[in-house]
């Protein structure tokens, strides 16, 4: 048994050795970032691999969120979660939008479209669900409201690499999604994101639009970014995407295994999982509930008393931030079942490499 502290999730790291060679090219033809021929190379890979036609890489995921905002010229309110990372509704604000939060879906934690509808105003002009977890979101239903009122829809899919639905890519829903690759995340480049394009057209704006609005050496179009994926993490990208179906078969197996050990103990909810879906189990996360003989906080405190160092995703709710809880929609009371989430969720460690010994004992720790 490792003394060493388990954190909720650790990057996979392919060996040293091999990445040697991509870092030897790079340094022979010099050519660092501005779309080099690793950056071209991970576009197509990643196009085969998640199943896409067009795909933009970039610096990080909420960058890539921000341009996705611009690229589609959205304004006014946006109707989003409050249960999610801080970057979800960051981006919104910097580009000026005003985040509308509705309530989530007790079973999946995702945005409930029931509850959208009646948050739908002359200003709003999108909607920015999450795959929580990288459980998909009920994207018919967000999509007949979105074509009933005229509205965009933009998935945050940093949790949803390799996720598909029975159709396929769950990527391929909505005006775009938007991908991370940081490095606690199940693929990574260090640092780094993903606009999925619906086609040709929209990757090109995308692509001016994370260079500073260039079109060419003299022409400016817009007020760009510099979005830019550097050629160091496209390498890195392109080594990873060798090792990231066994990655996935681990994530998988620890899975199973926390939900065979956690099935019998009183106060510990598992979040349940599609049979239609092919996860990438991003996360493990357990609901404490009142049952349970001490407080989510407790057993937070008691894991890392022990060297386990589980994350409280997604605590606190980001309508509680001081910048968004004067928000009319961001009150407790219109957001029970998040309120109720965050409140009682604990994502435990999930990572290839995590030993069967490690599992055992936080598996042991919780069930006493």
């Amino acid at each position: 048994m490792s003394n060493k502290p388990i954190y909720v999730t650790r990057p996979f790291l392919p060996p040293l050795e091999e990445f040697i060679p991509y870092l030897q090219e790079i340094w022979d033809n010099k050519i660092l970032s501005n779309g080099g021929p690793f950056h071209q190379q991970l576009e197509e890979a990643l196009c085969e691999f998640l199943g896409v036609k067009h795909i933009a890489l970039f610096t990080n995921g909420t960058i890539a969120l921000v341009t996705a905002l611009q690229s589609l010229r959205i304004t006014g309110e946006v109707i989003t979660t409050p249960y999610s990372f801080a970057a979800t509704s960051h981006s919104l604000v910097w580009n000026g939008i005003k985040p509308v939060f509705v309530d989530i879906d007790p079973n999946t934690f995702n945005l409930d479209p029931a509850r959208i509808e009646a948050a739908i105003t002359p200003q709003t002009t999108a909607i920015m669900p999450v795959h929580c977890y990288g459980h998909p979101c009920d994207v018919v239903a967000i999509q007949k409201i979105a074509d009933n009122y005229n509205l965009k829809v933009i998935y945050d899919a940093a949790h949803a690499f390799g996720v598909q639905d029975a159709e396929g890519s769950i990527l391929r829903h909505g005006d775009l999604a938007v991908l991370s690759f940081h490095a606690t995340k199940v693929f990574n480049t260090f640092e780094g994101g993903a606009i999925i394009c619906p086609d040709a057209k929209s990757k090109v704006r995308i692509d001016q639009l994370k260079n500073f609005g260039f079109v060419d050496e003299v022409t400016v179009v817009a007020p760009g970014i510099n979005g830019k994926m550097s050629e160091f993490n496209a390498a890195l990208g392109l080594l990873q995407l060798k090792h990231v179906c066994l990655a996935l078969a681990s994530r998988k197996s620890i899975d199973a295994i926390y939900r065979e050990n956690l099935k019998d103990v009183p106060g510990i909810r598992c979040l349940s999982r599609s049979e239609e879906v092919v996860a990438n189990f991003a996360y493990f996360p357990i609901l404490v509930q009142p049952d349970y003989p001490i407080s989510r906080d407790d057993l937070y405190e008691k894991l890392k008393d022990n060297g386990i160092h589980p994350r409280r995703y997604f605590y606190p709710l980001i309508s509680d931030f001081p910048m968004y809880r004067g928000l009319p929609s961001a009150q407790r009371e219109n957001l029970p079942v998040a309120t109720a989430a965050a409140q009682q969720v604990l994502c435990l460690p999930i990572y290839p490499g995590l030993t069967d010994d490690d599992q055992r004992r936080i598996s042991q720790l919780i069930a006493e």
